[in-house]
C-alpha cells in the first residue's frame, strides 16, 4: 500500500481531534497523541473489522496499552465510523460519556480497558494465546474459522513496568506470532527524558525474550510503519515488537520535551501546532476527505465479515457437532448444572482437592475451559489430567504453565477472557494474589468473568510461615467492587460455587481454597445446593427452638462452628450456624433474605475465620465478637498453630459465653 497526502491528512486530524478534545476537556495527556497518531492509524489501516458490529467475533484486536493516549483512540475510532460522534468527542473526560479519561469496554470499539501501564501488553498477550487456542480447537481444512491479530500500541512507560518483562517473556516462549506491538519509543516520560531513568536496549532485551524486533527510524513515514507491520503478518514463529522512533508532542510548542506528557495545551499552543502540522481546520472541524482516508479499510472490513458468515455457516453444516460448541462458546451460553446424584461426594475432601474433581467433571461439558497457575498447580491441583499443556506444538490443550509470573497470568486471563469463545482461570498461592492485584481490579472494573483460584488460604499450611500465611489478603480481595469471592466450607460448597461462576458471565470470580481435608456437608446437602448461590445461609437451626445467638464461618471453620453448635447445646445455649461462603453475593440478596438468615434481634453473634477480622462488623455488630487473626502468623506445625490461634471448639464457646456475660450484665 502506498500512503499519500491524503493519508497524513488523516493522521493530522487524529491529532487534531486529540487535542481539541483534551484543550476543551482542560485535562488529559496531549504527548502520545501527537507522536503515536501515525501509529494507531497504519494499525487501522492494515486490521480487518466491522464498524456495525464492532464485537465481530473473527476481527482483529486492537489494545492500546497505554491508555492515557485515549484521546487519540477515540478521534480514530470517530473518523473511522464507530459510534463515537463529534459530540462524543467535546465531552472527552465528562461524566457519563463515551469518552472516559482512560479507555473503558463500554465504549463502542474500544476492546479492552488500559490505563495502569503494561497492563494493556499483557492482556494483547492473552488474547493471542486465546487466538491460538480457540483456532487449533475448531479450524478444518478449508474451515479457517478463527485467523486474526492482535495488535498493540506500547510506550517507554509500558515496557519499563515489571509486567512487561513477564509478560513479553511469556509471549516470546510461547511463539505468539499472531502479535503485533509498535512500539512508541519518544525517549520521555512524566517527569524526565529517558536517559535519566532507564537505559535498556530494547532490541537486545526482546530479541533475548525470542521476539522479532523491527526496527522504524521515522515515526511519520507511513509507508516504512506500513512496510514493518507487514513484515510482521508474514512471521510465522515469534511475536514482533517494531519500535519506531517518535517525537512526544510532535509539532506542539513542546515537542521533544518531557513536559508534553501530561499537557494541555492553551488555545495558543493549539493554534500553534495546528500550523505546525499544515491543517487549516478550527477547533473539532474535520474535511470530507479526512473521512474518505479510512472507507476502504472499511468497506474491506465489512466484506471479511460477511465472507466470514458465509463460511461459519458453512462449517457448521460440515461440522454441526464442533459448530454448535463454537457457537454456544462464543455466545457464553454453556451452562453446568452438576447432578449430585452423579457424582461421587467424598466423605471428607480438602477444597483444593475438591477443585481438581470439578475441573475433571467440567472437562466433560462441552464448556471450552481452561487455565493454569504460576508453578504451583501441582500443589493447587489446579490441572487437567492427561493434558500435556498449551504449547507452541499444541496450542490446543488445556493446561496453561505461566512460569512464575503472576502479575502476566492475571493480565493474560484477562485478555482470554476478553477475546471470548472460552472461560479461563488463574492460579498460584492466595498470598501471591497481592502480585496480580491490579489484573484482578481491572477484571472487577471491566465485569469480566475471569476466575481467580487461590490455594493455601490461611495459617493452616504452617511450617512455610509468616511469608506464605495469607492474613490481610482476605479483607483486600473482597473491598474490590464487582468481584465475588467464595471461601467455601467443604467439597459441595465448592461444586456449587463453582457451579455459579461458570453460569454467570457478569463478574470475575475469586475462590480462596485450603489443603486440609474438611468433611463433608453431607446432613445439610440441600441447604447447601440452595445456600451457596446466595452467599450466606443458614447452614444448620438451633435445635431445641428458636436461636438466641448464631455462630457465622467461613471455609475450614464452618466445621468449627457446626462443632461449637453441639457443645453449646449441651449448656443451653440454642444458636444458629450460618455458613458465609461469599460476602458479596448475601450483601446483594433482598433485605428480607437477609433478616431471615440474620435476624436484627438476635444480638450474640460470633464471626470465625482464619484471617483478618476486618470486614465481619457488618455481620456480627456491635454487640458480637469476631475470631480472626490481625497479625502475622508463625512457622510451625499447622495444627498447633490453629490452636494456638484459638480456632478450637472451646475456645469458640468460651466467646459466645462471654458475650452472653457480658450482655447480661448490662
Amino acid at each position: 500500500m502506498k500512503y499519500t497526502k491524503k493519508d497524513n491528512l488523516a493522521v493530522n486530524a487524529i491529532r487534531a481531534l486529540s487535542i481539541d478534545e483534551i484543550h476543551k476537556a482542560n485535562s488529559g495527556h496531549s504527548g502520545i497523541t501527537l507522536s503515536a497518531a501515525p501509529l494507531i492509524y497504519t494499525i487501522y489501516q492494515n486490521m480487518k473489522f466491522d464498524v456495525t458490529d464492532p464485537h465481530w467475533f473473527n476481527r482483529d484486536r486492537f489494545v492500546l496499552s497505554g491508555g492515557h493516549g485515549s484521546a487519540m483512540l477515540y478521534a480514530t475510532l470517530h473518523l473511522l465510523g464507530f459510534d463515537i460522534s463529534i459530540a462524543d468527542l467535546k465531552k472527552f473526560r465528562t461524566l457519563g460519556s463515551k469518552t472516559p479519561g482512560h479507555p473503558e469496554i463500554t465504549t463502542p470499539g474500544v476492546d479492552v480497558a488500559t490505563g495502569p501501564l503494561g497492563q494493556g501488553f499483557g492482556m494483547a498477550v492473552g488474547m493471542a494465546m486465546a487466538e491460538k487456542h480457540i483456532s487449533s480447537l475448531y479450524n478444518k481444512p478449508n474451515y479457517q474459522i478463527i485467523d486474526n491479530e492482535v495488535y498493540v500500541i506500547v510506550g517507554d512507560g509500558d515496557l519499563m513496568e515489571g509486567i512487561s518483562h513477564e509478560t513479553a517473556s511469556l509471549a516470546g516462549h510461547l511463539q505468539l506470532n499472531n502479535l503485533i506491538v509498535l512500539y512508541d519509543s519518544n525517549r520521555n516520560t512524566m517527569d524526565a527524558s529517558m536517559t535519566q531513568e532507564c537505559d535498556d536496549n530494547v532490541a537486545q532485551r526482546f530479541e533475548a525474550y525470542g521476539w522479532n524486533y523491527l526496527k522504524v527510524a521515522d515515526g511519520n513515514n507511513l509507508n516504512d510503519i506500513d512496510a514493518a507491520i507487514k513484515v510482521a503478518q508474514d512471521e510465522k514463529k515469534r511475536p514482533t515488537l517494531i519500535e519506531v522512533n517518535t517525537v512526544l508532542g510532535y509539532a506542539s510548542p513542546l515537542a521533544d520535551s518531557h513536559l508534553a506528557h501530561g499537557a494541555v495545551l492553551d488555545a495558543e499552543q493549539v493554534t500553534a501546532t495546528k500550523k505546525q502540522l499544515g491543517y487549516e481546520y478550527g477547533p473539532f472541524e474535520v474535511p470530507q476527505e479526512a473521512y474518505a482516508a479510512f472507507e476502504n479499510v472499511k468497506a474491506e472490513g465489512q466484506k471479511a465479515h460477511q465472507k466470514w458468515s458465509e463460511l461459519l455457516q458453512n462449517y457448521i453444516e460440515a461440522n454441526p457437532e464442533l459448530g454448535g460448541q463454537l457457537i454456544k462458546n462464543i455466545n457464553n451460553n454453556v451452562k453446568l448444572n452438576f447432578d449430585e446424584n452423579k457424582l461421587e461426594i467424598p466423605d471428607t475432601l480438602s477444597t483444593r482437592d475438591s477443585i481438581h474433581q470439578v475441573l475433571q467433571q467440567t472437562s466433560k461439558s462441552e464448556l471450552n475451559l481452561w487455565g493454569g497457575s504460576a508453578d504451583l498447580g501441582s500443589s493447587d491441583k489446579t490441572y487437567f489430567d492427561d493434558d500435556e499443556g498449551f504449547q507452541p506444538n499444541s496450542y490446543d490443550k488445556n493446561n496453561l504453565y505461566f512460569g512464575i509470573r503472576e502479575f502476566a497470568e492475571g493480565a493474560a486471563i484477562n485478555g482470554i477472557t476478553l477475546y471470548g469463545g472460552s472461560r479461563v482461570f488463574a492460579n498460584t498461592f492466595f498470598i501471591f494474589s497481592d502480585y496480580m492485584k491490579n489484573a484482578i481490579r481491572m477484571s472487577a472494573l471491566m465485569q469480566i468473568p475471569s476466575i481467580f483460584i487461590f490455594g493455601h488460604d490461611s495459617i493452616s499450611l504452617g511450617p512455610d510461615g509468616p511469608t506464605h500465611q495469607p492474613i490481610e489478603q482476605l479483607a483486600g480481595i473482597r473491598a474490590i467492587p464487582n468481584l465475588i469471592v467464595f471461601r467455601p466450607a467443604d467439597y459441595l460448597e465448592t461444586i456449587y460455587s463453582w457451579q455459579y461462576a461458570i453460569n454467570q458471565k457478569d463478574h470475575p470470580v475469586a475462590f480462596i481454597l485450603g489443603r486440609q481435608n474438611l468433611p463433608t456437608l453431607l446432613n445439610y446437602q440441600d441447604s447447601v445446593k440452595t445456600g451457596v448461590s446466595k452467599g450466606g445461609y443458614i447452614l444448620a437451626e438451633a435445635e431445641n427452638g428458636a436461636p438466641e445467638g448464631i455462630l457465622l464461618a467461613t471455609g475450614s471453620e464452618v466445621s468449627l462452628a457446626l462443632a461449637a453448635q453441639k457443645e453449646l447445646a449441651q449448656s443451653g445455649k440454642n444458636v444458629r450456624v450460618v455458613s458465609m461462603p461469599s460476602f458479596e453475593l448475601f450483601l446483594k440478596q433482598d433485605p428480607e433474605y437477609q433478616e431471615k438468615v440474620l435476624p436484627k434481634s438476635i444480638k450474640h453473634r460470633v464471626s470465625i475465620e482464619m484471617a483478618s477480622t476486618y470486614g465481619w462488623g457488618q455481620f456480627v455488630g456491635l454487640d458480637g465478637a469476631a475470631i480472626g487473626i490481625n497479625h502475622f502468623g508463625e512457622s510451625g506445625d499447622g495444627d498447633e498453630l490453629i490452636k494456638k490461634s484459638g480456632f478450637t471448639v472451646n475456645n469458640i464457646v468460651k466467646t459466645y459465653l462471654d458475650i452472653c456475660k457480658y450482655h447480661s450484665k448490662l
